[in-house]
């Protein structure tokens, strides 16, 4: 069966990087890190997700790969940043990746996005991340991430 044509762009990105594992179209929802967790029978924390924030002075898309167990903490990411984010609607969220909530992957958008990687996501040995739709995913290793992404890898979790 033919992959989503959000799926594809993914799978296409995987393997122009020569990724060894490929996207995983699921029967049940991966739209938020425990339906993930769930659907590919890893623990929440094995999901990078993908959260995108707009910069405030600069209204450019930032990219954020969090552990499935972790909240962002914005001021830590505005402090990184050099100025304040917030989180955008969904149509800037689409128009600068390509991609809708919920389904956003690390990589593969529509143009290059600043990126920050939760460095608890560092010390996994496999994770598993968003690959284009609410119901595609792909494994990979929090190096390969890195790797694919370019992103910083930095303190993003939010205490308490």
């Amino acid at each position: 069966m033919a992959l989503a044509t959000s799926a594809q762009r993914v799978q296409d990105a995987l393997a122009a990087r020569q990724h060894p594992h490929p996207v995983q179209e699921m029967p049940a929802s991966t739209r938020t890190s425990a339906e993930a967790a769930a659907a590919v029978g890893c623990r929440v924390e094995q999901i990078a997700k993908s959260l995108v924030f707009k910069a405030a002075g600069s209204n450019r898309a930032v990219l954020v790969i969090a552990s499935g167990a972790n909240r962002v903490d914005e001021k830590k990411l505005a402090e990184l940043l050099g100025e304040k984010v917030t989180r955008p609607d969904a149509g800037f969220v689409r128009g600068e990746t390509g991609f809708a909530i919920g389904g956003i992957p690390p990589i593969a958008h529509d143009r290059p996005l600043k990126t920050f990687i939760d460095r608890d996501i560092m010390v996994l040995g496999e994770i598993w991340a968003a690959a284009g739709t609410p119901h595609s995913v792909f494994k990979l290793t929090p190096d390969d991430l890195v790797a694919m992404t370019g992103g910083t890898v930095a303190d993003l979790r939010k205490e308490g």
